[in-house]
């Protein structure tokens, strides 16, 4: 692997990081840095989604004590046993329409300017919701993901399953969701770090699978370095994100994400930057 290829990786790895669990969409960020790199094609389309394993161990680092307890408690702590049912009741609906729906989404909207559209109404959604939070605070029900029931785990599910369109975020999808459907953004969030596990987990082996034949002994060191970046700028949101959410809302990420969006457009539109398709 060359210096160059290995710098990309690394960056790639950076930027997948510090975007997976901030609702403003690593999977757009990769589309769009990787235009910017010039590091496309159907190898790095696999890479992009294999480095999210970096990002899932990070998030399994940060909680290993309370998952070490959710596992050991699976054949006798009912506490534990509704847990692990409602990360799998919620990793189902992306899981089944990604199956499903795969090959159309990443042949159509896997391109900047749909991501960037995306970003756009995707803020504008944050902003709505955090208003709405400010103007009816007694609207929370659930302040802990222990308090969540099958059904809320399955709608926040279903709201995962929207960041199945690039640029939507995972995680604005279920934070953003979870606080619409009365989640703290404590409970929220922290649903939506554990929702990744599965999901991404389960997301990297298909790719990896399902591409087999494009990949070879020789990407090893390229993954590897994009992987490893993943994991540590993530264990580093993580340890932010769960700070900054104790006395601060999502409003901020969501001028961001207008802003940005707003930007690619444009720049697309007046020849001014050369996003690759």
């Amino acid at each position: 692997m060359d210096i160059v290829l290995a710098l990309k990786a690394l960056i790639m790895g950076l930027v997948e990081g510090f975007t997976e669990f901030l609702p403003i969409s690593s999977t757009g960020h990769l589309i769009l840095a990787g235009s910017l790199l010039e590091f496309t094609g159907e190898k790095v389309k696999v890479f992009e989604i294999a480095i999210q394993a970096g990002a899932m161990l990070a998030v399994i680092w940060e909680y290993r004590a309370r998952i070490a307890n959710v596992v050991s408690g699976l054949g006798s702590d009912p506490k534990a046993q509704r847990f692990a049912l409602n990360v799998v009741v919620g990793f189902l609906p992306a899981a089944i329409l990604g199956l499903l729906f795969n090959k159309v989404i990443t042949a159509v909207l896997f391109k900047p300017v749909p991501v960037a559209t995306a970003f756009i109404v995707g803020g504008l959604i944050i902003l709505w919701v955090e208003r709405r939070a400010r103007n009816n605070p007694v609207a929370v029900r659930i302040q802990s993901v222990d308090d969540m029931t099958l059904m809320d785990a399955l709608k926040v599910g279903c709201a995962q399953a929207f960041a199945l369109i690039p640029g939507t975020s995972r995680s604005g999808a279920t934070i953003i969701g979870g606080m619409m459907l009365g989640l703290s953004r404590k409970a929220a969030t922290e649903f939506s770090f554990f929702l990744a596990i599965p999901t991404l987990l389960g997301a990297t082996f298909y790719s990896l699978f399902k591409q087999r034949e494009l990949l070879s002994a020789a990407d090893l060191p390229m993954f590897g370095v994009g992987t490893l970046s993943a994991f540590v700028s993530a264990f580093l949101c993580v340890r932010w994100l769960l700070r900054y959410i104790s006395s601060h809302d999502f409003t901020i990420f969501a001028w961001y994400r207008i802003v940005f969006g707003i930007v690619v457009i444009a720049t697309a539109h007046f020849g001014l930057v050369n996003w690759a398709e």
